[in-house]
């Protein structure tokens, strides 16, 4: 089943869309709004993924194009880690690993529910090409297998104008740790 918007919710997002697109341009040199538009009314069913990274506080923004595709590529550009996504364990594992503390949802589980991917740590480190990201707080990115079957997850921040990776385990959670999206439309 494809959510839709409504046509208020659709025309308030379209319009911040493109106020954040104008406001950014060296997020995104060479694109023109007019074109990710198309794309978005060609793509209806990734608004609703676009509007729920809105709603969760990441502020979407374009910041790739895939030529070989067509497909605009969104990332989370809020300038800390989306406030209504802190707080949060990294996957369902973690979650239902902890005996007591529970936090309310995992980063994961939250990611599948809005409709976007984690960023890994490449993508995490092309973001703050284009800005200074995370310098009070941090984000989970997608953890490589290898490193979640032995219990950990890794999270990046940036700290002295340098983007750090770090560790730890699975199950933990802060209030300044979040996570990122990406959704290609």
């Amino acid at each position: 089943m494809k959510k839709q918007l409504d046509k208020t919710q659709r025309a308030t997002l379209i319009a911040t869309l493109a106020e954040r697109f104008e406001k950014n341009k060296d997020r995104h040199k060479g694109l023109n709004w007019k074109d990710v538009l198309a794309r978005l009314e060609k793509e209806s069913e990734k608004l609703h993924t676009l509007f729920l990274m809105e709603e969760t506080g990441g502020e979407p923004d374009v910041v790739a194009h895939d030529k070989k595709t067509g497909a605009f590529v969104f990332y989370d550009c809020s300038s800390e880690s989306p406030k209504e996504r802190r707080s949060l364990c990294y996957d369902r594992a973690a979650l239902d690993g902890r005996k007591e503390n529970k936090p309310k949802d995992s980063a994961m589980d939250m990611a599948n529910a809005i409709g976007g991917e984690m960023l890994t740590e490449e993508e995490y480190r092309y973001l703050q090409t284009l800005g200074s990201f995370d310098l009070k707080t941090s984000s989970w990115v997608k953890t490589p297998d290898a490193i979640r079957k032995l219990g950990g997850a890794i999270f990046c921040d940036r700290r002295f104008n340098t983007v750090f990776m770090y560790h730890n385990g699975a199950e933990s959670y802060y209030a300044a740790r979040g996570f990122r999206l990406s959704v290609r439309v």
